[in-house]
């Protein structure tokens, strides 16, 4: 529903979110000042807390903590979250540095349609401005993750069609604690993470704190074809820079309260490219890269800072409130077109044409390096900055027989994308040199900003009586846009109301067996650009049964759901890679639904042996169906052409992640297997490389089905030291994994890895 009156209503909204967090966090404490100290409120900046506590979640919901992480040397986010049913990722650079991310059927472009959080808080650069950022934060840093579907995700927004990522940071330890972890692997990599932390008691409270720094270089698995003028055909890796610190004071108070300050910078800097290979030359060798993609380099910074305050003013009610601040900036410097082909005037190409072989194999040739033409390279130059505050309260009571756990809560955010680009161009002889250069103007090819502000209110409530329980839950949003447009000279403004809510129900057969199920009604907004060019908002009706089961042994812990989601008016990203206009559509009503099972079982716990062998499982079945004929005819989009009854990109069928491990006191193993099916790459749901007007695209066809294989050993030679050593895809495995930003793209290679781990 859309409404008028876009910014000038900020002010009273400041005024009202101001009242209301004095009234609940200022207010309810003075009347209870005298009551007793409570238990603290950590867990509230978690999702779920714990593995135990999925059973108090309405819908279905993972943890995965950091051992899972750690045990077979991940940082990379795709591989991490093969082990949750219900998720599917495009990978895009080999690393994880560029997710793509889906929760049950949603588009997986750039993670846009899914909620992504750190400690509870908004984690994208801009979420409301540009929700298709590239951002994700780093894995190999994190104490754990969470990961909602379904009717879990109502707390959570502003997007809720999909589900919510939690990234958990390393707490502050309750007792001294030093962790170091250095590993060293192919292609020169060089990993390193260490942590000091504790918390003190001192005559004004208890005083917390946790320094921490990660580094991850690596030279790369690519090689890019040398030319004359260019030899330095290894530089294809990234280095990132991860300090952190924490700080928190428990004040010696009767109401129990708690500070903590955090920050954390990122310092990122890869040489990654947007250009692919053409399938002839991925099939001979998957890790070349063209000449033409050597200037290719993204560097980013990234500020991240938070206060965050927790009252307990009785037993039975909470407080969470925090102000938090982002700022994000990068550089994109990457080829965007070719032009003058073979020194013609106006024989210019599209990079996914040309690795397709339009132009009889010219465009390709240019890439190669092979024939003159000119290069034009787009510095991609991006500013953004989000910051807000949030509040959270919790009511725990009774009525009679009945116990209810009543949350409701209140979030003001601002957040701002600004560009401000130009591009170069290169020109290039016939055998690949670079003969002249000519610099762009900074700002002429885009110079303007999208910004948004919003004001989001939830409220949920969990209600137990006897085995039973239910959990309706509600979300509004409002949300003002604006479109700055400084060549132009115009601001444009849009402004949206948006709402949603869910109700979950579930039974306890027994203090072992859960069944539950639930609605979800869902929402996504669209992007600035998107909502002034008249783009309705994405819904959803999400459906979901399911059942859990955990054993009084820990032995064995299962959960299989079913789903269907139905959307309505699906939004989807155009110029992701390149595609498209730059404009967001809707493509219109499409169907998910599918089966997720997961697992894990202890043998040895299950028969009380002195040891641990662990297996788990995760699988998911999905189908898609679009239901009505694509909207777009913007050839160059993969959503164009789209006919009723043909499948989402990159949503396989079938998914499925197996592993073991065997842990004794001093030494043990674990060995990790997932196989993903093939998938259309385009909503026209082609195999050749042939968009829908019929012309040369490598962006369309569809994706390999893979099996990838991992494993690891440890010994632990004294209490405190362990010795790890792993490889990454055992088997070599050779697969396209994305057809995107241009042309067929690889997964890692066979890579082995050995380190050590110092703890006390």
């Amino acid at each position: 529903m859309r409404k008028s009156g876009a910014l000038v209503f900020l002010p009273c909204r400041l005024i009202l979110l101001a009242g209301l967090f004095a009234l609940v966090t200022g207010g309810y404490a003075r009347d209870n000042a005298g009551a007793s100290p409570a238990r603290p409120v950590l867990e509230q900046v978690h999702v779920i807390g714990q593995q135990d506590n999925i059973y108090t979640i309405p819908g279905s919901a993972h943890y995965i903590d950091d051992q899972d992480i750690r045990a077979l040397s991940y940082d990379d986010i795709n591989r991490v979250l093969r082990q949750v049913p219900g998720v599917y990722l495009r990978e895009e650079d080999g690393f994880g540095l560029f997710p793509n991310i889906s929760l049950r059927g949603v588009d997986t472009s750039r993670s846009a349609k899914v909620t992504l959080m750190e400690d509870g808080i908004l984690a994208a650069p801009a979420p409301y401005a540009a929700p298709s950022a590239y951002y994700s934060p780093t894995t190999g840093r994190m104490s754990g993750l969470e990961v909602l579907k379904g009717t879990s995700q109502t707390r959570y927004g502003p997007h809720t069609t999909g589900g919510v990522i939690n990234y958990l940071s390393t707490p502050i330890p309750e007792d001294q604690r030093v962790f170091l972890r250095a590993q060293y692997g192919e292609d020169n990599e060089i990993r390193a993470h260490g942590v000091v932390g504790n918390t003190i008691d001192t005559d004004m409270g208890r005083v917390g704190y946790l320094v921490e720094g990660y580094f991850r270089e690596t030279d790369g698995f690519k090689h890019i074809d040398t030319t004359p003028d260019f030899n330095n055909s290894g530089k294809t890796g990234f280095y990132n820079i991860e300090p952190m610190i924490k700080l928190a004071w428990e004040p010696d108070s009767d109401v129990y309260q708690r500070l903590e300050f955090k920050y954390g910078f990122t310092d990122k800097d890869a040489d990654e490219t947007y250009l692919g290979l053409s399938t002839a030359d991925f099939r001979a060798d998957p890790y070349r890269r063209y000449s033409a993609s050597r200037f290719d380099n993204i560097s980013t910074e990234h500020h991240r800072t938070s206060l965050r305050h927790f009252i307990s003013p009785t037993p039975d009610f909470d407080v969470v409130t925090t102000v938090y601040y982002n700022k994000f900036r990068r550089n994109w410097y990457k080829l965007a077109d070719i032009e003058d082909v073979g020194g013609i005037a106006g024989n210019n190409f599209n990079l996914s044409s040309a690795l397709a072989g339009a132009g009889g194999g010219t465009g390709l040739a240019c890439l190669r390096g092979t024939l003159d033409c000119n290069l034009d390279v787009r510095a991609n130059r991006r500013q953004y900055y989000s910051w807000g505050i949030q509040s959270d309260a919790t009511w725990r009571l009774s009525t009679g027989n009945v116990a209810h756990e009543l949350t409701a809560g209140i979030r003001y955010h601002e957040d701002e994308e600004a560009r401000f680009q130009e591009e170069d161009t290169f020109v290039q002889a016939a055998n690949g040199t670079i003969i002249n250069t000519i610099q762009g103007i900074p700002g002429s090819n885009a110079n303007r900003a999208d910004r948004a502000d919003a004001v989001a209110f939830f409220i949920q409530d969990k209600i137990e009586f006897g085995n039973w329980w239910l959990t309706p839950g509600f979300r509004y949003e409002t949300i003002d846009y604006e479109r700055a447009n400084f060549a132009a000279g115009t601001v444009t403004p849009e402004s949206l109301d948006v709402m949603g809510g869910s109700i979950a129900g579930g039974y306890d057969v027994t203090d072992e067996w859960q069944v539950f199920g639930g609605v979800n009604f869902g929402f996504s907004p669209p992007s600035p650009g998107g909502a002034i060019s008249g783009l309705e908002e994405e819904t959803s009706i999400g459906y979901e049964l399911g059942t859990r089961y955990a054993g009084r042994d820990g032995a064995l812990i299962a959960e299989g759901v079913g789903f269907y989601t139905s959307f309505e008016d699906l939004i989807v990203v155009s110029n992701i890679g390149g595609t498209g206009t730059g404009i967001d559509e809707n493509i219109g009503e499409v169907d998910a639904y599918g089966v997720e099972l997961s697992g894990t079982f202890d043998l040895a716990r299950a028969n009380n042996w002195s040891f641990s062998n662990q297996y788990y499982l995760a699988f998911t079945y999905t189908k898609t169906e679009q239901k009505n004929e694509a909207r777009s005819t913007d050839a160059e989009s993969i959503f164009s052409f789209g006919a009723k009854g043909n499948e989402v990109p990159y949503i396989p069928e079938y998914q499925l992640t197996v592993g073991a491990s065997l842990d004794f006191a001093n030494w043990g193993g674990e060995l990790s297997a997932t196989f993903v099916d093939d998938t259309f790459t385009s909503a026209s749901n082609v195999t050749t490389e042939l968009n829908g007007n019929g012309d040369p695209d490598a962006r369309f066809g569809k994706t390999d089905a893979y099996e990838i294989v991992d494993m690891s050993v440890y010994a632990r030679p004294r209490e405190n030291l362990k010795l790890f050593a792993g490889v990454h895809n055992v088997f070599d495995t050779r697969y396209i994994v994305s057809r995107q930003p241009h042309g067929p793209r690889p997964g890692m290679p066979r890579s082995w890895f050995t380190g050590v781990e110092v703890e006390f």
